[in-house]
């Protein structure tokens, strides 16, 4: 028993050491490996030369989520991610000029038929049955031209892994890793992709996005609650329509309109590129100002304007439902751009939710056996606007979402009255520079950061800044942040309550 407590106290310390030199020691020495470029037309490219293998991952970070939609294109984000996949003039077809006029067929007769199906007054169901018709005829035309998933044969025949993309309410992502000597072909296929993307299964593509909606939301208790959490949450903003889009417009928005939405959001001067890996920047740096220089210069889309007006009073939620009970409640707070407040947030996060010996798990779960889970997270939905910090718990069998919430307040109200201690400060620091050093052993992870940091705040650094920033917390910061924070007129709160339960409680018989 001494022998394991000696060891993991040496443990300890030897994380403690690498952690506190991580911040400024890699720093250092990642900027001597670091070369950041603006092409002409605008785009960013961050590259970090990182010799360990030959390899390299990349992180394409376009600057378009579901911030951009309004009521009509909910959705169409997600939907061009999707549409970035079928390939290009070159790449997904097997004759190009035919499967062009197929594809403006397409339009023509989904436009005729959408108008009919949605006119208000004097619809005639025959003539919408038989432009249906003539718009699913088209659709056929052009599938003859259609070489199914030649983008992801070509990166996965050529030693790609990892071929994925998200999309969220602020940005679009796509990334893999691909072999060192492939770097040109990959400078090809990402620019290519975004220089000549062509709509074609669009609506085919389109049925399967309504498909995800439904079983990822329309058919999980879970997605719904949050899907109307947000939309009590942020009444005004973006953040409050789901990405995934709603359901009407996932059925009536069409490949025009995600032309459209592409040739105004994904311009140059909207797109960060990180590169890290087994590549050098000279080397490199013509390859991409070759291929990506293709992209046109065009100004970069205007910020958005809707800001969030304050809360003024509690919201809730409640689904009643035949489904394990869930609560949640949510606190607006500023966005990851002020840099004086995210680092006290993350902090509260880390004190709340960090593993078996976080404030939320050790009460809950461990101490009063009421939750299987519980926690707190920073930013949602996303951290580019003022968001939430949520508190999360699902209820062990026989306990019930109002005891999680009584149980959560009790810390909260913790926080607000007492400092944590100098042992939980020093953890939730020395643990910020953890998950740094093992964000450093991946390419993938770093090309993502980099990309990321570079977009938001201009600067890829902002990446290492924000774990000095934590590491300059103080307690009295996380107590006034949680005094200023965790108030009832700024809270939003969604439960589900299992049906059963609730129909004992409507009838003045309320059991556990």
């Amino acid at each position: 028993m001494q022998n394991r407590v000696l060891s993991m106290l040496l443990a300890g310390a030897l994380l403690t050491a690498l952690a506190v030199a991580a911040s400024g020691q890699d720093l250092a020495s990642l900027e001597k490996q670091v070369t950041v470029k603006v092409l002409d037309n605008g785009l960013t490219v961050v590259i970090c030369e990182r010799h360990e293998a030959p390899v390299f991952s990349f992180f394409t970070y376009v600057d378009v989520g579901a911030d951009r939609e309004y009521p009509g294109i909910t959705g169409l984000a997600h939907m061009f991610e999707h549409m970035a996949f079928k390939g290009t003039d070159k790449i997904g077809t097997n004759n190009w000029p035919a499967e062009e006029v197929a594809l403006a067929k397409v339009e023509s007769t989904y436009a005729a038929y959408d108008r009919e199906r949605r006119r208000e007054f004097g619809r005639d169901d025959q003539k919408v049955a038989e432009l249906k018709k003539a718009w699913e005829e088209a659709m056929t035309e052009a599938q003859a031209y259609v070489v199914p998933h030649a983008f992801d044969e070509i990166v996965e025949e050529n030693g790609g892994v990892g071929l994925n993309a998200f999309t969220t309410s602020e940005q679009t992502a796509y990334f893999y890793s691909f072999p060192s000597n492939r770097f040109e072909l990959w400078a090809y296929l990402e620019s290519e992709r975004f220089l000549h993307p062509v709509m074609r299964e669009f609506y085919k593509e389109r049925d399967v996005v309504f498909e995800e909606r439904r079983m990822r939301t329309d058919s999980n208790p879970n997605g719904r609650l949050f899907e109307q959490f947000q939309g009590v949450a942020f009444v005004a903003h973006p953040y409050g329509r789901p990405v995934v889009g709603w359901p009407s417009d996932l059925q009536t928005f069409s490949a025009t309109d995600a032309q459209q939405f592409f040739d105004k959001y994904y311009v140059a001067s909207n797109m960060v590129v990180g590169i890290v890996g087994d590549v050098k920047a000279a080397e490199v740096l013509p390859i991409v100002e070759k291929y990506f220089g293709r992209l046109p210069k065009r100004p970069k889309p205007e910020p958005l304007a809707t800001v969030e007006p304050p809360q003024r009073s509690e919201r809730e939620v409640l689904l009643r439902e035949q489904a394990q009970p869930l609560y949640i409640e949510g606190y607006h707070k500023p966005s990851a751009l002020d840099t004086k407040n995210e680092p006290v947030f993350d902090a509260l996060q880390d004190l709340l939710s960090n593993g078996r010996t976080s404030r939320l798990y050790r009460s809950l779960v461990r101490d009063k056996k009421i939750a299987a889970f519980a926690g707190g997270f920073n930013d949602f939905p996303g951290n580019k606007y003022p968001g939430l910090f949520v508190f999360f718990a699902v209820p062990t069998p026989g306990h019930t979402p109002e005891e999680l919430r009584d149980a959560i307040h009790v810390e909260v109200d913790r926080l607000k009255k007492e400092d944590i201690t100098d042992d939980e400060l020093n953890m939730i620091k020395t643990r910020s520079k953890a998950d740094l050093l093992r964000t450093l052993d991946s390419n993938a992870g770093l090309a993502q950061q980099f990309a990321t940091a570079q977009a938001l705040f201009g600067d890829w650094r902002e990446f290492f800044h924000e774990v000095n920033r934590i590491d300059q917390v103080t307690k009295a910061q996380i107590r006034e942040a949680a005094n200023q924070t965790f108030v009832d007129s700024n809270r939003v709160v969604g439960r589900i309550e299992t049906a059963q339960v609730a129909d004992q409680k409507a009838d003045g018989k309320e059991t556990r």
